[in-house]
């Protein structure tokens, strides 16, 4: 962990940076710009947090975002990005500009507001689908691959893939430091929006039918939201994680969807069913290799499938008797 430094971070009102935000907001000054189109952030009690700043905005409106950065940031954290298989298909367009442009504006307003010299870490996240549709132990150096031309399902990938080099040319052409994490299917408490695990444990407490696509033989690594904080502190901290790329997951908490769902559906003692619906293109294997940050980092998962899920489950339980989800 670290103290008093300020931290620029896009994108921080959704799951994972509120999670973090709320690791590290009692030592640090924390700025978020947001459009708050999925908002987890509210979730916690952190309203009129002293060392807690919101700005709404688009990574998009340069000027909007340029001026939002205070100039005694220390630490960047762009997580600001269009995702999930249902938006990116239907908004392919827009999932582009947000995260190659939105990537691009961050970078340039760092430039032009001459911070670049000031930042000990500018922190790029990326996304376990830059490795195709089948990735198994996957690690940093495997090549990066795309599918088909056209098929919206892969503009997120592309655009992601995009905002990487984006990162490093700065850190080449300008001395800016750099990280990337790839996070492989992060799940658990605060989880809003689109998310496997949130829709099949949400379907199981209100005793609905689980849908999985074709026989449910895809194979996830699920990583719990507080391993994915640790990694992304450990990214933001470490020496040895400079300019480099990190697969952040947990390998041993490797299932089918098929499994996944009777897994949850045992563990919330359900009555639901689970009913097949037509396949859409989607990735079929993504296993990640994190030796990598096993040995730069010291990061170790902790928390594997069952207890994640149960930590997850208790949650939305909760949610559902307070009538939110």
């Amino acid at each position: 962990m670290f103290k008093g430094e300020t931290l620029f971070i896009t994108g921080g009102a959704g799951f994972i940076g509120a999670n973090l935000i709320k690791r590290l907001v009692a030592d640090n000054e924390i700025h978020v710009y947001d459009n708050l189109s999925r908002n987890a952030l509210h979730l916690l009690e952190l309203k009129g947090h002293p060392n807690l700043k919101m700005i709404k905005g688009d990574v998009l409106d340069f000027q909007n975002l340029k001026a939002a950065i205070p100039v005694k940031t220390t630490m960047v954290l762009h997580m600001a990005a269009i995702a999930g298989i249902n938006t990116v298909t239907k908004s392919p367009i827009r999932t582009l500009e947000v995260n190659m442009f939105g990537t691009y504006n961050v970078l340039r307003a760092l430039e032009e507001k001459s911070l670049i010299p000031n930042i000990k870490r500018f922190v790029d996240f990326s996304t376990s689908e830059v490795y195709g549709v089948e990735a198994f132990n996957a690690s940093e150096r495997s090549p990066s691959t795309v599918r088909i031309n056209g098929e919206p399902r892969w503009s997120y990938a592309v655009s992601k893939l995009a905002s990487e080099y984006l990162a490093h040319s700065y850190a080449l052409q300008h001395g800016l430091c750099i990280a990337i994490v790839r996070p492989f299917n992060v799940y658990g408490p605060g989880q809003i929006g689109e998310g496997a695990i949130r829709n099949l444990i949400l379907r199981c407490l209100r005793g609905e039918p689980l849908e999985i696509q074709g026989e449910g033989n895809q194979v996830r690594s699920w990583c719990f939201v507080d391993d994915m904080v640790k990694a992304t502190i450990l990214v933001l901290t470490c020496g040895n994680a400079q300019g480099e790329s990190f697969n952040i997951g947990n390998p041993r908490a490797t299932l089918t969807i098929r499994s996944l769902a009777e897994k949850i559906i045992q563990l919330t003692g359900s009555v639901s069913s689970i009913t097949h619906v037509p396949r859409v293109p989607d990735v079929e294997l993504r296993v990640p290799d994190i030796s990598k940050a096993r040995e730069l980092l010291r990061y170790e998962p902790e928390v594997d499938i069952d207890e994640g899920l149960r930590r997850t489950i208790e949650w939305y339980d909760t949610q559902l008797s307070r009538g939110k989800e």
